[in-house]
């Protein structure tokens, strides 16, 4: 939605707070989009978002409907660490949100308390951490704790459901809720009162990334798909020719990442001595879509671009330009670490440069044991980002 070019009657100032084009110097008048989304393109961390979207309720609204169409995002997500320590199923448990940008800043947040039943935790999606019971799925917001309930589950697949993502943001007119079972899928469109459910042979989903518009999901075999809602949910294999790097020696499951207006897929090679201390080694490339079949072609730099990915293939990842804005680094990859020895909840790894042996063993673990894992350290960006009011 852009933003009203005709003139407003109405000044905002800094603290936020309405007044009469008289105030003085300290009123700033409407924006025209144009340099609206020119100072968005210069905020480099997460608080600074904050501190721009409470300038203004105006703004909030125009920055909101900017996110994240218009805008390649310069500064990085958030680091979300679960408390572990609480094991009780029947509380809230306590996580931490910390910015890399600003590190003395960390925010406190509660996953969802644990009914009658425990829950199994499915991913994360536009800012919502996905779990499921027996009965019901569940969706927590990470940054303000809201939970939100869809409706009860009609059948009792429900309890082969491994992974959830959300086509949209909560509030889009056009959000659905997608959760994957050994042998269906499921759709919830937000704000209805019931489940469909559309039969699903073949693989198990790995990752699923939103594209260009589409969703991209890679099996656990590494085959490349589309998934399509309409005339109804289905998916569709997506013909890719893999260079030839990518079929020699052993390789951790791949990661999906959306860079720019590039798909990437991040390969983990291993040395067949990774047993005995040798180091593993971060390759990527992107999807060549002007020939047919498109082929994946090996980068050899990330050039301005930073990325940032888990073990956990349900949790998304992210890519961030110019990083050196707010202290990161370009070409590198930010993972969590899985040790309390390091200064810093995660670690950044060069592409291309050699994965310390105690990194990739903190780091890394079997992609399919990551895969049904409870709630661990993930990177995310809070609902607010994509336009979500709270």
């Amino acid at each position: 939605v852009a933003v009203a070019a005709r003139p407003s009657k109405k000044i905002c100032d800094a603290s936020g707070s309405v007044s009469s084009p008289s105030s003085g110097s300290h009123a700033w008048e409407n924006l025209l989009d144009s340099l609206l989304h020119q100072i968005i393109s210069l905020i480099s961390s997460f608080h600074d978002l904050l501190a721009f979207r409470g300038t203004c309720h105006s703004w909030h609204h125009a920055a909101a409907s900017s996110f994240p169409s218009v805008y390649t995002f310069s500064f990085p997500p958030l680091h979300l660490k679960p408390d572990v320590s609480q094991e009780s199923y029947n509380s809230d448990r306590k996580s931490q949100l910390v910015d890399p940008a600003k590190k003395s800043l960390s925010h406190r947040c509660s996953a969802p308390g644990i009914t009658p039943h425990p829950m199994r935790y499915l991913g994360c999606s536009y800012g919502y951490l996905i779990f499921s019971d027996r009965r019901h799925c569940h969706l927590v917001d990470v940054y303000t704790g809201t939970k939100v309930k869809p409706p009860k589950f009609q059948s009792e697949c429900n309890t082969l459901i491994y992974l959830g993502i959300l086509t949209a943001p909560l509030n889009s007119t056009n959000s659905r809720l997608i959760l994957f079972s050994r042998i269906s899928m499921l759709q919830w469109q937000v704000g209805t009162n019931s489940w469909t459910e559309h039969p699903h042979v073949g693989e198990l989903i790995h990752q699923i990334v939103l594209f260009k518009g589409q969703m991209f999901a890679m099996d656990f075999v590494q085959r490349l798909h589309t998934i399509h809602i309409a005339p109804e949910l289905s998916m569709q294999e997506v013909a890719v020719m893999w260079e030839q790097s990518m079929l020699v020696g052993l390789h951790s499951k791949p990661w999906l990442v959306v860079c720019g207006d590039m798909l990437l897929l991040v390969d983990l090679s291993v040395s067949m001595d990774q047993l005995f201390g040798f180091p593993g080694t971060f390759q990527v490339f992107r999807l060549d879509f002007s020939v047919e079949p498109a082929k994946w072609v090996k980068m050899d730099k990330l050039d301005n671009w930073a990325l940032f990915l888990t073990n956990d293939r349900r949790n998304p990842t992210f890519s961030c330009m110019n990083p050196e804005r707010w202290g990161g680094k370009s070409n590198y990859i930010y993972v969590p670490t899985k040790s309390e020895d390091f200064d810093e909840p995660w670690t950044a790894i060069e592409v291309g440069q050699p994965v310390p042996s105690s990194t990739h063993r903190m780091s890394f673990s079997s992609a399919a044991t990551a895969h049904c894992s409870p709630l661990n350290s993930l990177w995310v960006l809070p609902s607010l980002v994509y336009g979500v009011d709270q």
